[in-house]
C-alpha cells in the first residue's frame, strides 16, 4: 500500500507545482510520470534496504527460479532505471513501456508469494489490483 501512497502523493505534489507555475508539470501526464517515478524509486530501494524487506522480496521469488538474491537486485536496478527514464521526456515512453513489461514479468512472483503466504501474506486480490493500477497508470503516460 505504501507504493500507492507515494504514487498519489507524488502525482498531487507535481500537479500542484504545475498549477503554481512550474510549466514542465502543467499537465496531468508529466505529473503522473513524476508520481510513478517516485513510486518506482521508492520500491527500488526496498530491493536493497532495509535488510528485512530485501529478505522478504527474495522470499517472494518462486522457488524454481535460480539465484533469487540476484533477481531481486536486478529488478531493483531496472525499477530505478525505469523511474529515472520516466522523468526524462526523451525516454519517458520507452521507460513506461519497459516498466509495464517488468511488472508483467514480476507478476508470477506475486502469485507465488500469495500462494506461499510470504511477504506479509498479502492475498492475491489486492496484489493484482495494485499491479493493474500501476500498469494502467504507466499506460496513461504513453498517450
Amino acid at each position: 500500500m505504501a507504493p500507492l501512497v507515494v504514487l498519489v502523493a507524488g502525482f498531487l505534489a507535481a500537479r500542484l507545482a504545475g498549477l503554481l507555475g512550474f510549466e514542465a508539470l502543467d499537465a496531468w501526464q508529466p505529473s503522473l510520470r513524476v508520481g510513478l517515478g517516485l513510486m518506482f524509486l521508492f520500491t527500488a530501494t526496498a530491493h536493497y534496504y532495509p535488510p528485512k524487506l530485501r529478505a522478504e522480496l527474495i522470499g517472494m521469488v518462486p522457488p524454481r527460479l535460480p539465484r533469487p538474491d540476484l533477481l531481486v537486485t536486478i529488478t531493483g536496478v531496472l525499477e530505478a532505471a525505469g523511474a529515472i527514464g520516466l522523468l526524462i521526456p526523451a525516454t519517458a515512453r520507452a521507460a513506461a513501456f519497459c516498466l509495464i513489461l517488468l511488472l508483467l514479468v514480476m507478476f508470477p512472483a506475486n502469485v507465488s508469494a500469495a500462494r506461499r503466504k510470504v511477504a506479509q501474506g498479502d492475498p492475491i486480490g489486492p496484489r493484482s489490483l495494485l499491479q493493474a493500477l500501476f500498469v494502467i497508470a504507466l499506460t496513461l503516460t504513453l498517450a
